[in-house]
Order: C-alpha cells, then structure tokens, then sequence
C-alpha cells in the first residue's frame, strides 16, 4: 500500500501542474482574442460628416 501513495501524490503534483498550465493558457489566448476583436471592429463614422460636392 506504501508504493500507491508514494506515486499518487507525485501524479496529483504532476496533475495541478498540466491544469494550472492549461488555465493560464486559456486566459492568456481569450485575452489575445478580445484585443484582437477591438482592433478589427470598424470605426464608427465621424458624427458630423461635411458634406461635399
């Protein structure tokens, strides 16, 4: 019964690890993708627009 707990607490060491990874991924790609989409939303128009002729 020793040896499950001596790998166990390594394997949940190594699990917090991969998912503490792969939750600052995840943050780090849904930021990068909201300032993507504020740079390509278009501009609004000016609201006083001269008129030309």
């Amino acid at each position: 019964m020793t040896k499950k707990t001596d790998w166990t607490g390594k394997a949940a060491m190594a699990g917090a690890a991969v998912g503490s990874a792969a939750l600052a991924a995840a943050l780090l790609y849904a930021s990068r993708r909201k300032e993507r989409a504020e740079k390509a939303a278009p501009k609004a128009p000016p609201v006083d627009v001269p008129e030309t002729d």
